[in-house]
């Protein structure tokens, strides 16, 4: 595994004009690409990996900016990796897993995933040898993630939360930042939340799965404001996963209706998965729990009643028709 130069860069997709290269800061380990209007997506995935390496009912993904797949495979307790999008995975040294479902990796290569059966998210620092447990939680954590303050969250499904504590120091205290601890729809409430994301600002978005929406609190915040679903902008059903790119649009797992959906200047549309029909064919899900973009732009998502992890592709991003609007 490589570790990130401590400088601004950007990798070139060699199908695309230099004006929409992608460009990343040293602050964050994910891809946040920038999209145009029109970007589109093949519509037909290829299988990236299946059953035979990520087990029965894969959950969490996470890319990063080297495009190294990281994915939770829950029924084989254990997380997998591929090395810059290699085809065969190694194992992540964890020691004792128990069904884990969320996986998130920081900038120094340190790999964060949840411990579901000992209620507790496990720490594999970048080139340890075993494993130690740096968060302790009431309920396992469906959405995990660090923002630039070095700040753990978790999303509790079972126990309607978002906690998050430093990981500066050495304490367990963990403080409450979205949701009250009973299932509910007012601005302070979440039922049963999953995948969450923060922006550069801190603020946190939450897929409020049972709610049907997408919920945006504003950092320092525990009241929360409703950016999609709830019949507002977008009708979704069950969320699960939640990224934004460079323009803060965001992009979501919209499980229970089979697809993703992703928002722009010109509101909402359906990218993948758009006939809304649980099938094992390439242009469709079953399912679909998270999603995460590689430096090019390319869709991975775990598709979880199919067992496997599918790769879109980035079919089309030209901006131009657009730069006189």
């Amino acid at each position: 595994m490589k570790k990130h130069k401590l400088l601004f860069f950007f990798k070139e997709n060699k199908s695309i004009s230099r004006s929409n290269q992608y460009f990343y800061s040293l602050a964050i380990s994910y891809n946040q690409p920038k999209f145009c209007p029109n970007a589109t997506w093949n519509p037909n995935a290829t299988i990236f990996a299946d059953n035979s390496t990520v087990g029965t009912k894969p959950y969490g993904i996470f890319v990063n900016t080297n495009n190294t797949v990281y994915v939770a495979a829950r029924s084989l307790h254990l997380v997998q990796v591929w090395l810059e999008e290699s085809t065969t995975p190694i194992r992540a040294n964890f020691s004792g897993l128990f069904y884990p479902q969320s996986v998130f990796v920081t900038i120094t290569g340190d790999i964060y995933v949840n411990d579901a059966n000992n209620r507790r998210v496990d720490k594999l620092a970048f080139n340890a040898t075993q494993s130690v447990s740096v968060m302790n939680v009431k309920a396992y954590c469906l959405g995990l993630f660090v923002d630039l303050n070095n700040d753990l969250y978790c999303s509790m499904q079972d126990y309607p939360q978002v906690i998050k504590k430093s990981l500066n120091d050495n304490t367990t205290t963990s403080i409450i930042v979205a949701g009250n601890g009973s299932n509910g729809s007012s601005s302070n409430m979440l039922y049963q939340p999953v995948g969450i994301f923060v922006d550069i600002n801190l603020d946190l978005y939450v897929a409020d799965s049972k709610n049907n929406r997408i919920q945006r609190f504003t950092s320092g915040q525990l009241n929360g404001a409703t950016v999609a679903g709830d019949d507002l902008t977008i009708t979704l059903d069950r969320p699960t996963g939640i990224v934004l790119d460079a323009d803060k649009y965001l992009f979501i797992a919209d499980c229970y209706n089979h697809r993703i959906t992703g928002s722009g200047p010109y509101g909402f549309r359906c990218l993948v998965g758009c006939f809304e029909i649980s099938s094992s064919a390439s242009n469709q899900l079953a399912y679909p729990t998270s999603v995460s973009f590689d430096n090019f732009g390319n869709m991975f998502v775990t598709d979880r009643s199919n067992h496997r992890i599918q790769k879109f592709l980035l079919a089309t991003n030209s901006c131009s028709k657009y730069q006189n609007i």
